[in-house]
């Protein structure tokens, strides 16, 4: 019979908010966080009532401003921003430091904070602090030659990011900005990290960075964070449709712009045996529930592997541990270890849910389904939020698990017969971030390769957003704007020599770094 399980001593939500508090008192009350603009923290915005997808209990939601709020926020930020650009180098450094030094001091508190706002298993939601410090400490340690000949933008940054990844991504792209001599402004994405992001926010603001941070429906805040001319860049990373729409506005504005977007990335099976590598692999694939921009959610195998390919796949993903990602048998165990919890939250759950049985409905053949029973939960808790993970054979076209990425734990396989199929089966979402092909022939993936629409593409290996000076944009749909990641992170937010073309995908053109 298996253990009754209890929440790990010292985390629950009030113990975290209760470091907040005294972490950074000025920017938390007992029932909010504060907004952050004109360099103070502003007790503005309506807060609407939010739930952790942990177990569906009540945390603290975002602090909503209206659109006249945002406007004047940002005209504070273009202030800060003309006395940043000419801090010199050296202090915006130490500035910069002093801030990773901070975050690294609380970083347990950030990662605690990351498990309860968007379900990131503990191993996980310290990964993406540690990636952010120590991502941000690479530039820092070789900013001068990046900067070298360039000049900040003429207005400040706006950064609208999904929720996945608060830190790794969002405070790790503001610290940059921050350092390359921009003022920055970041708004809290909707779903989720609101307090993370607060406390992280509190912390740079101490040491003298110009970050604003507010919070609002995007709807609300479009026309300030991404038409408003003080503006100098818009830094997007998020859905297609959204991402569309700001896509829209900074070209017809002529304004820089990054502007990450999703894409279906897949795995290639084509002339292929070396099966040990792949069992290996899988359960890696389905960190975080998939609820990654570089996640891998859909297998292309050739048909007369399926077999092989079967054996190798449904043994790993039997292995995947899911449950609440603070539960333990002894209050002082250590902490955890699972490959995902809860998606974002209950609806996002049930999206996943409806669209699987849709499919099935359709023709899609179920191939695996995660056992309820072997989840770790507390007893009677909230499990709306959680999806056990599923896998389908040839979802039918109608079905949105065919063309589109479902951000959850569901993987889809298709098979194929000749080269060409599987070119087309990989390339179904017009661009991808990333793709990998696993081909025992070297030959065979130097030629297909180049044909699949992804960013980058690994040989039997997953590839990654990456860190430090490893490049990453997307193809396609995938991605618009300015590229990023080491060097280029630097030049896509600040101004080079007259006629600069910079490497990225524009309405006008498109250039590989």
């Amino acid at each position: 019979m298996a253990a009754t399980l209890t929440l790990k001593s010292g985390t629950s939500w009030a113990d975290a908010w209760r470091r907040c508090l005294t972490a950074a008192p000025e920017a938390f009350r007992e029932d909010r966080v504060l907004n952050l603009w004109n360099a103070s923290w502003q007790a503005d915005g309506r807060t609407l009532p939010a739930t952790s997808p942990v177990d569906g209990g009540p945390i603290t939601g975002p602090p909503r401003l209206d659109r006249a709020t945002a406007h004047r926020a940002v005209r504070a930020s273009l202030d800060q921003h003309r006395a940043w650009r000419h801090l010199p180098l050296a202090e915006r450094r130490a500035r910069v430091a002093a801030t990773l030094d901070a975050l690294a001091a609380h970083r347990e508190l950030l990662a605690l904070l990351l498990v309860w706002e968007i379900g990131k298993p503990w191993r996980l939601a310290q990964a993406d602090v540690d990636r952010a410090v120590d991502g941000v400490r690479w530039y820092v340690d070789g900013i001068e030659g990046m900067l070298a000949g360039r000049a900040p933008l003429d207005g400040p940054v706006s950064n609208i990011a999904s929720w996945n990844y608060p830190m790794s991504v969002l405070v790790h792209a503001v610290l940059v900005q921050a350092l390359a001599g921009n003022a920055v402004i970041a708004k809290t994405p909707t779903d989720g990290g609101v307090a993370c992001l607060t406390l992280a926010c509190a912390l740079a603001a101490r040491e003298g960075v110009p970050v604003t941070l507010v919070s609002g429906s995007g709807g609300e805040l479009s026309e300030a964070l991404v038409r408003a001319p003080e503006i100098g860049c818009v830094s997007f990373v998020g859905g297609r449709d959204t991402g569309a729409a700001v896509a829209t506005a900074v070209t017809d504005l002529g304004k820089r712009h990054i502007l990450e977007q999703e894409g279906l990335n897949t795995w290639g099976i084509w002339n292929h045996t070396d099966w040990d590598t792949l069992t290996a692999l899988v359960p890696k694939l389905f960190d975080y529930g998939k609820q990654r921009c570089t996640a891998y959610p859909r297998f292309v195998v050739q048909r007369e592997l399926f077999d092989a390919f079967l054996a190798a796949y449904l043994p790993a993903v039997r292995t995947l541990t899911v449950g609440h990602p603070l539960a333990v048998e002894r209050r002082d165990d250590p902490w955890p270890r699972l490959d995902f919890g809860p998606v974002i939250n209950a609806a996002k759950a049930k999206e996943l849910h409806d669209q699987v049985a849709e499919a099935i409905d359709r023709g899609a053949v179920p191939l695996y389904r995660g056992d309820p029973a072997d989840a770790r939960f507390l007893p009677g808790q909230d499990i709306s939020a959680y999806v056990r993970p599923v896998t389908l054979l040839n979802p039918p076209p109608s079905s949105p698990l065919h063309h589109a990425e479902p951000f959850g734990p569901v993987d889809t396989i298709v098979l194929v017969d000749t080269e060409a199929e599987l070119l087309a089966a990989m390339n179904a979402s017009n661009g991808a971030l990333v793709a990998t092909l696993s081909t025992d022939d070297r030959a065979t993936y130097e030629r297909l390769a180049p044909q699949i629409r992804a960013f980058k593409v690994g040989h039997g290996t997953p590839r990654s957003r990456g860190d430090r000076d490893e490049l990453f944009g997307g193809f396609g749909a995938s991605w618009r704007g300015a590229f990023v990641g080491g060097e280029l992170l630097v030049r896509a937010v600040t101004r080079g020599p007259a006629g600069e073309r910079l490497p990225g995908n524009f309405p006008e053109y498109q250039l590989m770094p």
